[in-house]
């Protein structure tokens, strides 16, 4: 393998993996859609991924060996107020991608892993479907699950039908610099940031009766470009760590190494609808495939993420973060 491709590569986990796959000794090119910005640059390609004529030529052109399919309207907390452009964009990209690799002679096709999410599986039915596994019914509980499930299906359908090398991953929560503020955990670390600034202050917060299994992003990265490598006897894999850890211990740390005093209250703004409490994955197929999981303390991902924010934000003093 020399050539990938990462959809979405311009994106939190999609630069993490680009500087991964690089270090491998990679080409890798980032393909995202809309016009050209600033930090474009020879290895960047805007195409519609939704047309596959489109990406068909460029797949021609390029002739990646795999496809890593980051790209996506990836929250679900938006996806209640954007319901019928998350489904459009995530689910018509997807598809895009299948029929232009389909498109292709046999022998000239990349092979596909598409990222899905954990919360394809929705709410468990009781703690015995704990931990969740690959075979657990899915009950998606919002449109970006649900776009998600749509997108998975999609690739086992190809799978099946049209024996496309294609792999879905089911990621689940994971962290760490460079994470936006569109999720929970960049969101608390930027307000942390910026109370440090301001010498403290009250930090606004969600529904803290939940937990998550949670993996730092190098790690998840890692996983991605080792699935890469090997064989794909399944057609779908959770990339977790296999343990859970509660909102209110991930609060209670970043309060704790935050730089001035930190307070908080939830905001009812934040709550979310149908939030499920408790997400844990079992990481056996994957362990089994490339040989590990995700072990990184998540305490490490916070702070590398707090002092990502303090760096951004600027003028914050300085932290040292815990080492791995």
């Amino acid at each position: 393998m020399q050539r990938v491709w990462i959809t979405g590569g311009h994106g939190f986990v999609g630069r993490t993996l680009a500087r991964e796959l690089t270090g491998r000794a990679l080409a890798v090119w980032t393909v995202e859609r809309g016009p050209a910005r600033p930090d474009d640059d020879d290895q960047t390609l805007r195409i519609p991924l939704a047309e596959d004529g489109v990406v068909a030529r460029a797949l021609t052109d390029i002739r990646p060996d795999a496809i890593v399919h980051l790209a996506a309207q990836s929250s679900g907390g938006a996806s209640f107020r954007i319901p019928r452009e998350t489904l459009r964009n995530n689910v018509e990209s997807t598809l895009g991608l299948l029929e232009a690799i389909l498109s292709l002679p046999a022998g000239e096709r990349p092979r596909l892993l598409s990222v899905g999410s954990c919360e394809e599986y929705g709410a468990p039915n009781g703690d015995g479907e704990l931990p969740l596994t690959e075979d657990q019914p899915l009950r998606p509980g919002n449109p970006y699950a649900v776009s998600k499930t749509a997108q998975t299906l999609l690739c086992q359908q190809f799978r099946r039908a049209h024996g496309l090398d294609v792999l879905a991953v089911r990621s689940f929560t994971h962290t760490g610099p460079g994470q936006s503020d569109r999720f929970v955990f960049g969101s608390w670390a930027r307000q942390i940031a910026e109370l440090e600034r301001a010498g403290g202050g009250v930090l606004a917060v969600g529904n803290l009766d939940v937990s998550r299994d949670v993996s730092h992003v190098g790690d998840v990265a890692r996983a991605y470009a080792d699935l890469l490598t090997v064989d794909w006897p399944h057609d779908v894999v959770n990339l977790c760590r296999g343990e859970a850890t509660a909102l209110r211990t991930v609060l209670d740390h970043l309060c704790s190494v935050a730089l001035a005093p930190v307070d908080w209250q939830v905001d009812p703004a934040r709550l979310r609808p149908g939030d499920v409490p408790l997400f844990v994955g079992d990481p056996s197929r994957l362990r089994s495939m490339i040989g590990w999981v995700p072990s990184t303390p998540v305490e490490t991902a916070l702070n590398e993420l707090l002092q990502w924010w303090r760096e951004r934000i600027g003028d914050s003093p300085s932290s040292p973060t815990t080492s791995r």
